[in-house]
């Protein structure tokens, strides 16, 4: 796949099911909070452009959420189609969502990545994210986890 088989552009409403598809097909065993299609919706209308996706002439191949806080950028939940993979789509979300966060006024980006997820964790260090030994995150969830009842 060339860069000239696949389009990068905001997310719209109507991607919703397609990117959840996405991301159930590549999700980490590290993930811990359900994906719905209203969180989505939801993240769409409060940060416009900031959920980008890998169209391939109206089949969605990858996506990456790069988040701007108005202070750093986070990027999150980048999936790539299996058959996709290994081609260059992951790549070229990250360099899109740098560019729409630099944009933004984003000085520092951080990706959020299982730490003990080998294949994501190789991914991030060869395009220029090195573990942060410094910095770990802390995190309480305030919906049910995947598969609780509801």
């Amino acid at each position: 796949m060339s860069d000239h088989d696949y389009t990068i552009r905001a997310a719209r409403p109507a991607d919703g099911q397609a990117i959840l598809g996405l991301w159930h097909g590549a999700r980490s065993a590290h993930a811990s909070t359900a994906d719905r299609i209203e969180d989505i919706h939801r993240l769409l209308a409060h940060a416009p452009g900031s959920v980008l996706v890998a169209d391939a002439g109206g089949t969605l191949v990858g996506t990456l959420i790069a988040a701007f806080d108005g202070w750093r950028g986070n990027m999150y939940r980048l999936a790539v189609l299996a058959e996709h993979r290994r081609r260059g789509v992951g790549l070229t979300l990250v360099r899109a969502g740098e560019e729409r966060l630099r944009r933004q006024g984003a000085l520092r980006i951080t990706a959020l990545v299982g730490h003990e997820d080998e294949v994501a964790a190789a991914f991030w260090e060869s395009v220029g994210y090195p573990q942060d030994r410094e910095i770990g995150r802390r995190v309480r969830n305030l919906q049910p986890s995947v598969g609780a009842e509801r």
